[in-house]
């Protein structure tokens, strides 16, 4: 796996999403001897992130459907609930 320094990336902008685009492995981006950072091609980002956001999403929106769905476990006598609602309301 590549690793650039801020300097380098500065002043190589272009040649290092070059990289990336062709390789398409991550790069690492290192203050002086630390990594700080990871540059990842929108195709990784997209896949790791995005999709998997998307997904969550859709699970919880599955698992909210199948809670609506399941029968009440409370037994409840309808013609009663309207007369109450009616003498209420």
């Amino acid at each position: 796996m590549k690793k650039v320094n801020a300097v380098e990336l500065r002043q190589s902008l272009g040649k290092v999403v070059a990289e990336l685009e062709a390789g398409g492995e991550p790069i690492l981006l290192a203050r002086g001897k630390r990594v700080v950072a990871a540059l990842i091609s929108l195709k990784d980002f997209e896949e790791r992130f995005v999709a998997r956001a998307a997904s969550e999403a859709r699970r919880k929106i599955l698992e909210e459907m199948d809670e609506m769905a399941r029968p009440s476990s409370v037994a409840v006598d309808s013609a009663r609930l309207l007369r109450e609602l009616r003498d209420h309301g």
